[in-house]
Protein backbone atom coordinates (compact mmCIF):
# COMPACT_ATOMS: atom_id res chain seq x y z
CA UNK A 1 0.00 0.00 0.00
CA UNK A 2 1.17 3.34 -0.76
CA UNK A 3 1.48 5.94 2.12
CA UNK A 4 -0.62 8.34 0.26
CA UNK A 5 -3.38 5.74 0.48
CA UNK A 6 -2.29 5.23 3.74
CA UNK A 7 -2.78 8.69 4.35
CA UNK A 8 -5.94 8.29 3.04
CA UNK A 9 -7.43 5.71 4.99
CA UNK A 10 -6.13 7.27 8.36
CA UNK A 11 -7.71 10.32 7.11
CA UNK A 12 -10.85 8.50 6.49
CA UNK A 13 -10.89 6.46 9.90
CA UNK A 14 -10.48 10.33 11.56
CA UNK A 15 -13.27 11.87 9.62
CA UNK A 16 -15.57 8.66 10.24
CA UNK A 17 -14.49 8.66 13.93
CA UNK A 18 -15.67 12.03 15.20
CA UNK A 19 -18.73 12.15 12.66
CA UNK A 20 -19.50 8.97 15.16
CA UNK A 21 -18.29 10.52 18.39
CA UNK A 22 -20.90 13.74 17.12
CA UNK A 23 -23.74 11.23 16.26
CA UNK A 24 -23.21 9.92 19.64
CA UNK A 25 -23.22 13.35 21.65
CA UNK A 26 -25.96 14.76 19.68
CA UNK A 27 -28.55 11.64 19.77
CA UNK A 28 -27.82 11.86 23.95
CA UNK A 29 -28.21 14.91 24.69
CA UNK A 30 -31.78 15.43 24.67
CA UNK A 31 -31.53 12.12 27.22
CA UNK A 32 -28.45 13.87 29.22
CA UNK A 33 -30.76 16.97 29.44
CA UNK A 34 -33.32 15.56 30.65
CA UNK A 35 -31.83 13.34 33.52
CA UNK A 36 -29.73 16.34 34.52
CA UNK A 37 -33.45 18.65 34.64
CA UNK A 38 -34.81 15.57 36.53
CA UNK A 39 -32.06 16.04 38.90
CA UNK A 40 -32.20 19.64 39.06
CA UNK A 41 -35.85 19.43 39.55
CA UNK A 42 -35.79 17.26 42.53
CA UNK A 43 -33.03 19.30 44.33
CA UNK A 44 -35.09 21.94 43.99
CA UNK A 45 -38.48 20.48 44.97
CA UNK A 46 -37.31 18.29 47.97
CA UNK A 47 -39.07 21.41 49.88
CA UNK A 48 -41.98 18.84 49.22
CA UNK A 49 -43.05 15.41 50.39
CA UNK A 50 -41.79 13.47 47.13
CA UNK A 51 -45.37 11.79 46.59
CA UNK A 52 -47.41 15.02 47.07
CA UNK A 53 -47.46 15.92 43.55
CA UNK A 54 -47.55 13.86 40.64
CA UNK A 55 -46.81 17.13 37.61
CA UNK A 56 -43.62 19.00 36.87
CA UNK A 57 -44.27 22.23 38.54
CA UNK A 58 -40.76 23.90 37.19
CA UNK A 59 -41.99 23.53 33.78
CA UNK A 60 -45.41 25.48 34.20
CA UNK A 61 -44.07 29.10 35.79
CA UNK A 62 -46.76 30.90 37.12
CA UNK A 63 -47.32 34.48 35.98
CA UNK A 64 -46.64 36.34 39.30
CA UNK A 65 -48.62 40.21 39.44
CA UNK A 66 -46.32 42.91 41.45
CA UNK A 67 -43.68 40.70 42.52
CA UNK A 68 -41.76 43.25 44.25
CA UNK A 69 -42.80 43.29 47.98
CA UNK A 70 -41.91 44.77 51.13
CA UNK A 71 -38.60 43.12 51.67
CA UNK A 72 -38.00 40.89 48.58
CA UNK A 73 -38.69 40.21 45.12
CA UNK A 74 -40.34 37.03 44.47
CA UNK A 75 -38.36 35.65 41.12
CA UNK A 76 -40.81 32.28 39.88
CA UNK A 77 -44.17 30.81 41.43
CA UNK A 78 -44.96 27.33 40.31
CA UNK A 79 -48.13 25.29 41.46
CA UNK A 80 -47.09 21.61 42.27
CA UNK A 81 -50.39 19.74 41.88
CA UNK A 82 -51.43 15.90 42.40
CA UNK A 83 -54.15 14.04 40.45
CA UNK A 84 -55.11 17.89 38.52
CA UNK A 85 -55.28 19.38 41.94
CA UNK A 86 -53.41 21.50 43.44
CA UNK A 87 -51.39 20.82 46.55
CA UNK A 88 -48.92 23.64 46.86
CA UNK A 89 -47.84 26.67 45.84
CA UNK A 90 -44.04 27.66 45.78
CA UNK A 91 -42.21 31.01 45.27
CA UNK A 92 -38.77 31.43 44.33
CA UNK A 93 -37.82 34.64 46.32
CA UNK A 94 -35.04 36.78 46.51
CA UNK A 95 -34.07 39.01 49.38
CA UNK A 96 -30.91 40.95 50.93
CA UNK A 97 -28.61 39.38 53.71
CA UNK A 98 -25.68 40.64 55.11
CA UNK A 99 -23.36 39.27 52.37
CA UNK A 100 -25.77 39.75 49.54
CA UNK A 101 -28.65 38.08 47.99
CA UNK A 102 -30.04 35.09 49.37
CA UNK A 103 -32.50 33.07 47.05
CA UNK A 104 -35.46 31.23 48.84
CA UNK A 105 -37.69 28.53 47.82
CA UNK A 106 -40.98 28.73 49.82
CA UNK A 107 -43.19 26.20 50.09
CA UNK A 108 -47.63 27.17 50.89
CA UNK A 109 -50.34 24.67 51.10
CA UNK A 110 -53.58 24.99 50.10
CA UNK A 111 -54.29 26.71 53.08
CA UNK A 112 -52.12 28.59 53.65
CA UNK A 113 -49.52 27.40 56.26
CA UNK A 114 -45.77 26.59 55.20
CA UNK A 115 -44.36 23.27 53.82
CA UNK A 116 -41.31 24.13 54.22
CA UNK A 117 -38.18 26.76 53.20
CA UNK A 118 -35.21 25.85 51.27
CA UNK A 119 -31.95 28.07 50.51
CA UNK A 120 -31.11 28.00 46.91
CA UNK A 121 -28.29 30.50 47.26
CA UNK A 122 -26.25 32.68 49.40
CA UNK A 123 -23.35 34.06 49.64
CA UNK A 124 -23.46 34.79 53.75
CA UNK A 125 -20.06 34.51 55.73
CA UNK A 126 -18.89 30.79 56.12
CA UNK A 127 -20.13 29.00 59.54
CA UNK A 128 -22.53 31.92 60.64
CA UNK A 129 -24.95 32.91 58.15
CA UNK A 130 -23.89 30.56 54.91
CA UNK A 131 -25.18 27.78 57.49
CA UNK A 132 -28.52 28.60 55.96
CA UNK A 133 -27.59 26.67 52.88
CA UNK A 134 -27.66 23.37 54.91
CA UNK A 135 -30.32 20.62 53.63
CA UNK A 136 -32.49 19.86 56.02
CA UNK A 137 -31.97 22.88 58.30
CA UNK A 138 -33.17 22.58 61.36
CA UNK A 139 -33.54 26.20 61.92
CA UNK A 140 -35.54 26.90 58.45
CA UNK A 141 -37.31 24.18 59.60
CA UNK A 142 -39.00 25.78 62.05
CA UNK A 143 -41.43 27.46 59.88
CA UNK A 144 -42.87 24.56 58.39
CA UNK A 145 -46.44 24.53 59.64
CA UNK A 146 -46.89 27.80 60.60
CA UNK A 147 -48.74 30.33 58.73
CA UNK A 148 -49.61 34.33 57.85
CA UNK A 149 -51.76 34.15 61.18
CA UNK A 150 -49.88 31.57 63.42
CA UNK A 151 -47.83 33.54 64.41
CA UNK A 152 -49.65 37.21 64.07
CA UNK A 153 -47.56 39.77 62.28
CA UNK A 154 -45.86 41.03 65.37
CA UNK A 155 -44.47 37.42 66.02
CA UNK A 156 -42.85 37.08 62.64
CA UNK A 157 -40.01 38.81 63.73
CA UNK A 158 -37.11 37.57 66.03
CA UNK A 159 -37.39 37.42 69.67
CA UNK A 160 -34.83 39.98 70.32
CA UNK A 161 -37.30 42.21 67.83
CA UNK A 162 -40.13 41.01 70.08
CA UNK A 163 -40.87 38.23 67.72
CA UNK A 164 -41.10 34.15 68.05
CA UNK A 165 -38.48 33.00 66.20
CA UNK A 166 -34.52 32.54 67.43
CA UNK A 167 -32.01 33.62 65.48
CA UNK A 168 -28.91 31.73 63.67
CA UNK A 169 -25.69 31.85 66.33
CA UNK A 170 -24.27 35.19 64.95
CA UNK A 171 -26.27 35.92 61.68
CA UNK A 172 -28.40 38.46 63.26
CA UNK A 173 -29.00 39.92 59.78
CA UNK A 174 -28.97 36.51 57.44
CA UNK A 175 -32.30 35.32 59.78
CA UNK A 176 -33.74 38.63 60.11
CA UNK A 177 -33.86 38.96 56.41
CA UNK A 178 -35.03 35.25 56.05
CA UNK A 179 -37.78 35.75 58.44
CA UNK A 180 -39.15 38.92 56.59
CA UNK A 181 -39.10 37.03 52.84
CA UNK A 182 -40.65 34.17 54.42
CA UNK A 183 -43.48 36.55 55.98
CA UNK A 184 -43.60 38.16 52.70
CA UNK A 185 -44.08 35.06 50.80
CA UNK A 186 -46.86 34.37 53.30
CA UNK A 187 -49.09 37.56 52.28
CA UNK A 188 -48.46 37.37 48.86
CA UNK A 189 -50.05 34.12 48.66
CA UNK A 190 -53.06 35.21 51.02
CA UNK A 191 -53.44 38.20 48.35
CA UNK A 192 -53.11 36.23 45.01
CA UNK A 193 -54.49 33.25 46.49
CA UNK A 194 -56.87 32.22 43.64
CA UNK A 195 -54.70 32.93 40.82
CA UNK A 196 -51.87 31.08 42.14
CA UNK A 197 -54.09 28.19 43.09
CA UNK A 198 -55.91 28.47 39.32
CA UNK A 199 -59.39 27.49 40.69
CA UNK A 200 -61.37 29.58 43.32
CA UNK A 201 -62.60 26.13 44.63
CA UNK A 202 -59.70 25.99 46.11
CA UNK A 203 -60.24 29.39 48.59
Amino acid sequence: MSRASSIVIVGLLAVAGIGLTWYAQHSSAPRIAAEQRLIDSRNLLDVLPSDSYDNQPLEQPLALEKPTLANSTLLAGYRATIAGQPYAVLLRSQTLGYEGSIELLIAIDLNGRLIGVKTLKQVETPGLGARIAEWPNPWLGLFSGQSLSEPNDGGWALKKDQGQFDQIAGATITSRAVINATHDALRYFDEHRQALLGSSDHE
